[in-house]
């Protein structure tokens, strides 16, 4: 059922409200970074970009260079980082039958280095990557 507010517009429900008044909460206090996941093209070539913002308690930014950097070097999808400014970046990940999992992994990456502080955007991206209860028993014999 749909709640409604005074100026007519619909109603965010206490469970959402209440994780987007924490992950802005994040970004003010916390080292914390968002990512958001957006396709730039669904037509070969395909790519992705993602955006990086640093929340407000960073001092430095390098660590985000570094990180890709790491990543680029593993990686099998040929990528771009750009700078927008201190707290934003780009990164834009290009053709390849792995570009959704080798972009994961560059979000694990920030994962392990920020101990999770990381709120994740899916954006546009369509990807939904293997459900946390996986288990190769059940579908391989």
């Amino acid at each position: 059922m749909f709640e409604f507010n005074p100026d007519g517009s619909i109603k965010m429900p206490d469970n959402m409200a209440k994780e987007k008044a924490d992950q802005k909460n994040k970004m003010k206090s916390q080292r914390c970074i968002r990512i958001r996941k957006d396709i730039v093209s669904t037509y070969s070539p395909k790519s992705c970009k993602m955006v990086i913002t640093l929340s407000e308690a960073f001092k430095d930014n390098r660590f985000v260079e570094t990180t890709y950097k790491y990543f680029k070097d593993g990686a099998e999808v040929p990528s771009k980082i750009t700078m927008i400014n201190p707290r934003e970046f780009h990164v834009e990940i290009g053709t390849c039958f792995r570009r959704c999992s080798d972009c994961s992994a560059l979000v694990t990456r920030f994962k392990e280095f920020l101990d999770g502080n990381v709120i994740e955007d899916k954006g546009t991206c369509t990807y939904k990557g293997r459900p946390n209860n996986f288990c190769f028993e059940d579908y391989f014999d």
